[in-house]
């Protein structure tokens, strides 16, 4: 039987509340997304994944030897470079 690792729910959320916007796994070495538009402009969608960038480039640096500017260096040059080609531009398809 297969298991599955989740993170936990954020104290904070559990505290007030909220609403899950986004989900990711990696399954067999490939990104697997589960979200809801949750916004009225995309445009909040560009804050949102500049705050997840920080914050994986915050917990680098406390786990590895990488600063947390090096780390979101790295982080920023990768998405760049996806957003321009693509490695697997993958499907998307509404399920609720």
């Amino acid at each position: 039987m297969a298991t599955f690792d989740a993170l936990h729910i954020p104290p904070t959320a559990l505290e007030h509340g909220g609403v899950e916007v986004l989900r990711a796994a990696i399954v067999e070495g490939g990104l697997h997304v589960s979200l809801r538009r949750a916004f009225d402009d995309p445009q909040a969608w560009g804050m949102l994944i500049a705050d997840v960038a920080r914050h994986a480039a915050r917990i680098f640096a406390k786990e590895t030897k990488l600063t947390e500017d090096a780390a979101l260096e790295r982080i920023r040059a990768m998405f760049d470079a996806e957003m321009d080609a693509p490695t697997d531009p993958g499907t998307t398809s509404a399920i609720s």
